[in-house]
């Protein structure tokens, strides 16, 4: 019986503790689930709570701030032309380099142009022979006329006559028409360029015989310059870039590459489609590129930013100050006793590597660029110098900006700005 009794005393003995350590484990939770994040991640490595922590802050600033429309778009020539033969023969001669730049009227390719010579040759003599005929039946229609005066010959006769120089004289023309359409054959013989741009690769070798049927032609040419890119925008900003359109403002285009890391060329907005597409809820623009440097290529793939308005005098942080997180978009400023203090801000547009503060903080307070995450409200920091090249930025070291650095490269989609 003792027996029983201290083994239930241990039983219960044991429960006590296993309750206390779970009550001490659920206080402790809440906790450090009402700390701010900086005090959460500060509690976790178990920091000294009375030691300066080193950060990087920055003054936020006032300056002009563009805001821009981003798309994706294709770049179209303007002009896109196949050169083809218009007569039938022998393919004699090409007279083009592939790649090579053109001019409209250049002389691209000949073909056999002896039948059409002898064509034309022909031609000719029947319409000389025909001139002949009408100049004899002219100096006899005159010559009727003479004696009909004298009422030595029939009206008859003299009718007869008139209508036989009208016949010379129709035959006369068609000769005419044969001669200048055997003059077109064999011009066309020269195959010349239709317009100027970059010739591509050929579709015909010399010795072949060429049919003005042939679907592939000679080359294709392409006009480079000026050069055209197709792109998309979300149809709720369509009636900003239609006021800027009506108003007559030149709207500013840049194209980019894939990487949108290297600006290829800048331009204007030239037109908007017609319509909606209401598969995806976007419509189609055209801008148009100078593209002196051949920059942009036929069916290139490019980003767009479109240039719609520029905020002036606004307040901007490094984009790196901006955190996210339970309690909404915040930034971290240091106040003069070198403490700081967790700052609930509203974000507007970003440009680079700065970012509008619509509201939370005035200019010339500074902001902490790196370090945040080890930081808590009314932490003791400090101030650490840095690059001035990286300054701006700053690559941080907290999983929240890594996680919000996808904002501010691709944009917010409440947001216009680029990147």
């Amino acid at each position: 019986m003792p027996k029983i009794k201290s083994r239930l005393t241990i039983w219960i003995l044991g429960l006590v503790i296993v309750a206390i350590v779970a009550a001490l484990a659920v206080w402790t939770y809440m906790r450090w689930q009402q700390a701010p994040p900086g005090a959460q991640q500060f509690g976790r490595r178990g920091g000294d709570p009375t030691r300066a922590t080193p950060v990087v802050a920055v003054p936020a600033k006032t300056g002009n701030v563009n805001v821009y429309l981003n798309g994706l778009g294709t770049v179209t020539p303007r002009k896109t032309v196949t050169v083809r033969s218009r007569v039938d023969g022998q393919l004699m001669r090409i007279l083009f380099r592939e790649g090579q730049v053109v001019t409209a009227g250049d002389v691209l390719a000949e073909i056999d142009p002896r039948p059409y010579q002898a064509a034309l040759l022909q031609v000719e003599g029947m319409m000389l022979r025909d001139q002949a005929l009408l100049a004899g039946a002219r100096v006899d229609l005159e010559r009727y006329r003479l004696l009909f005066a004298q009422d030595s010959i029939p009206k008859q006769t003299l009718d007869t006559q008139v209508a036989l120089v009208a016949q010379y004289e129709g035959t006369v023309k068609l000769d005419q028409g044969q001669v200048d359409n055997a003059k077109l054959q064999l011009l066309y013989s020269r195959v010349t360029a239709p317009i100027s741009g970059l010739v591509g690769l050929r579709q015909v070798d010399e010795g072949n015989v060429v049919h003005a049927t042939d679907a592939n032609g000679f080359v294709l040419i392409t006009q480079m310059q000026p050069i055209t890119v197709i792109y998309t925008i979300p149809q709720d900003n369509l009636p900003l870039v239609l006021k800027l359109l009506k108003a007559g403002q030149r709207v500013v285009v840049d194209a980019y590459d894939r990487e949108q890391k290297v600006k290829l060329a800048s331009g204007a907005l030239l037109t908007i489609d017609n319509q909606i597409d209401p598969t995806t809820g976007t419509v189609k623009l055209k801008a148009q590129f100078a593209n002196d440097d051949n920059n942009l290529f036929p069916n290139q793939f490019v980003n767009i930013r479109m240039l719609v308005d520029v905020r002036r005098d606004a307040t901007t942080v490094p984009s790196s100050a901006v955190q996210r997180g339970a309690q909404g978009t915040y930034v971290y400023v240091v106040k003069p006793d070198n403490s700081v203090t967790l700052r609930q801000v509203k974000v507007g547009p970003t440009e680079a590597d700065a970012t509008v503060i619509e509201s939370g903080v005035e200019t010339g307070e500074p902001v902490v660029i790196d370090g945040t995450d080890r930081l808590r409200e009314g932490a003791k920091v400090e101030l650490a110098s840095r690059d001035p090249a990286t300054a701006g930025g700053g690559k941080g070291g907290d999983g929240e900006r890594k996680k919000g650095g996808g904002r501010h490269k691709g944009g917010d989609k409440g947001q216009k700005s680029g990147d």
